[in-house]
């Protein structure tokens, strides 16, 4: 019995391509927007990035608000048409918002994504 297509599907979907060379496909890029908060992580050094990730899993916020010092110190972020002052407020806004709501678990579990994401970061540094 031939497979014919359901509802929905092309004919063209049921066959295979015949003689497509293995580089004629459509190149997609995808790119992560992301919000005011996040792009103001600093790109720091791979080791001070640790050393924030190891504060921000065993005292919510505080590895966040040492990195807002970063900032000060020229450490560049995803907001290159920020002041070094409102992104420098920016970190110190979501170290406070981790360590207000580490209360009820939220804030703890996002300090440990955010020295997380300090990692990554500064791996690509």
């Amino acid at each position: 019995m031939d497979p014919s297509p359901k509802d929905g599907e092309s004919a063209a979907a049921a066959e295979p391509s015949r003689g497509a060379a293995p580089s004629s496909g459509v190149v997609v890029q995808v790119r992560e927007k992301k919000g005011p908060l996040r792009a103001a992580i600093p790109y720091m050094p791979f080791p001070v990035a640790v050393i924030c990730l190891f504060l921000n899993t065993f005292v919510p916020g505080l590895g966040t608000f040492v990195s807002a010092f970063t900032v000060l110190c020229g450490a560049r972020t995803d907001l290159p048409d920020r002041h070094m002052c409102c992104v420098f407020w920016l970190n110190i806004a979501a170290a406070l918002i981790q360590i207000l709501t580490a209360i009820v678990m939220v804030g703890w579990i996002m300090s440990i994504f955010w020295g997380m994401d300090m990692v990554i970061l500064a791996s690509k540094y």
